[in-house]
């Protein structure tokens, strides 16, 4: 586990670099990248074990960024730890599901990101790419992936074909349960992956894919079904598919940014701190945490709303009830501003958490709710703030905002797997001033 802690710190920290430095180049030559998103859809796959229930169903979120040193795909992304126009030699991680019946999931927590080395050659119309890889307990298994890409105006779809390779202590935990010692075995898995471009940023996002298991894990008398089909249906939105070519430069106000935080948890639930009923947390629980914002776009839908790629990391004070702990972040924001007397700006968030230990407030709402804890979670964060430059009539204060947020985990309603199926999570309270350069 803490490898896996370690290596997510590690691409969130290389992740919080700009493909141009604003240092180092005038503004006016700092672009919005052509590739970003954010969505969410429902994830159907077949069980392929002996069980009653044939199917299971995850609600997944999902990211897109990339710059020079960093990608994030979906549920897989990486660092660069070399890059040319061809060639790809990446630090990376992929979610693994392990498709079992719902009531399963939380006690088994058997999917997670896992980590491990890729190599990619990109073609003019098609991508290569190999990787090996290992769960936290060093269980090694890899792939070779082959996709190719078509588009028109509407339409953007990719076809793919994969070969796994799995390791015997791979097939045996995750198929043999550890109650069966079978061998290695490579399994096959074919499918497309499509976005359709509804209007503006908008994008309905398809995939559909079928996989044929291996002898050793077929031949187990625990599974029923040598193939296995997974399809998954959603939205997000994305950068405008007619204004990729276009080169737009960064405005001044709406440049990188620093955000330092102080926080306060509370018992209470989303809901009640929006209705104003939010609760002290009697053990005064606090968190401290830093953001770094990437400018991606400046309008949505033709509205005038700034996004943002954002990771952050937080510091949990220890107290008599919790320990120390550290959560690392990456995230979409998004942000609308407006004038009421100075100029004020709402914000939303959406990504994802990894906490290296529950907090109090968190840790305990689940063990009241008789769950497995997740230190993987939904983030979402809630904000207001007002610009200082208005507020102190000050030039000097312009691109400075002082503002309230909600910095919120959860598991979605346990209707995600990624997430341990937890229902809850926990909130904090925090003022915040944000720096924009």
């Amino acid at each position: 586990m803490k490898r896996t802690y370690y290596s997510f710190l590690l691409l969130l920290l290389l992740s919080s670099f700009s493909p141009i430095s604003v240092s180092e180049t005038s503004q006016s030559e700092h672009y919005y990248p052509n590739k970003w998103g954010v969505g969410i859809g429902v994830r159907v796959a077949d069980i392929p074990f002996n069980t009653t229930k044939e199917t299971v169903t995850d609600v997944m979120p999902f990211l897109e960024f990339s710059n020079e040193y960093f990608f994030i795909e979906g549920l897989e992304g990486g660092v660069h730890l070399y890059k040319n126009d061809n060639h790809q030699i990446n630090l990376y991680s992929r979610f693994r599901f392990a498709d079992m019946p719902f009531e399963y999931q939380n006690k088994a927590q058997a999917q997670a990101f896992d980590f491990g080395f890729q190599y990619q050659y990109q073609g003019q119309d098609w991508k290569a790419d190999v990787a090996f890889m290992s769960d936290s307990h060093k269980r090694s298994y890899g792939y070779s992936r082959y996709r190719t890409f078509w588009e028109n105006e509407d339409w953007e779809i990719e076809p793919y074909a994969e070969l796994n390779w799995k390791s015997s202590d791979f097939n045996s935990y995750y198929y043999g349960v550890d109650n069966f010692n079978i061998g290695g075995g490579v399994a096959a898995s074919v499918g497309a992956i499509a976005r359709y471009h509804v209007t503006s940023n908008l994008y309905l996002i398809g995939q559909a894919g079928i996989s044929r298991l291996d002898d050793a894990v077929y031949d187990l008398p625990i599974i029923d079904s040598r193939y296995q089909a997974e399809t998954f249906l959603g939205f997000g939105f994305f950068a405008d598919k007619k204004q990729r070519q276009q080169k737009r430069p960064v405005s001044e106000q709406s440049g990188n940014f620093w955000r330092i935080a102080h926080g306060f948890a509370t018992p209470s639930s989303l809901a009640d701190i929006l209705l104003f009923q939010a609760k002290t947390d009697p053990y005064n629980n606090q968190m401290t945490s830093a953001f770094y914002g990437i400018p991606l776009a400046d309008r949505v839908f033709d509205a005038p709303i700034d996004i943002y790629f954002t990771p952050g990391a937080v510091f949990h004070y220890g107290s008599k009830v919790q320990n120390e702990s550290v959560e690392g972040i990456l995230a979409v924001k998004a942000f609308y501003t407006f004038e009421l007397g100075p100029q004020w700006r709402f914000g939303a968030a959406e990504g994802l958490s990894y906490i290296s230990q529950l907090t109090y407030v968190e840790g305990s709402e689940v063990e009241r709710k008789g769950y497995q804890p997740s230190k993987l979670l939904n983030y979402l964060d809630f904000s207001l703030d007002v610009n200082l430059g208005d507020i102190f009539q000050s030039s000097k204060l312009k691109h400075a905002w002082f503002g309230y947020s909600i910095h919120h985990r959860s598991g979605i309603f346990e209707t995600s797997s990624a997430f341990g199926r937890i229902k809850g999570g926990s909130n904090y309270q925090s003022f915040y001033l944000q720096w924009h350069f």
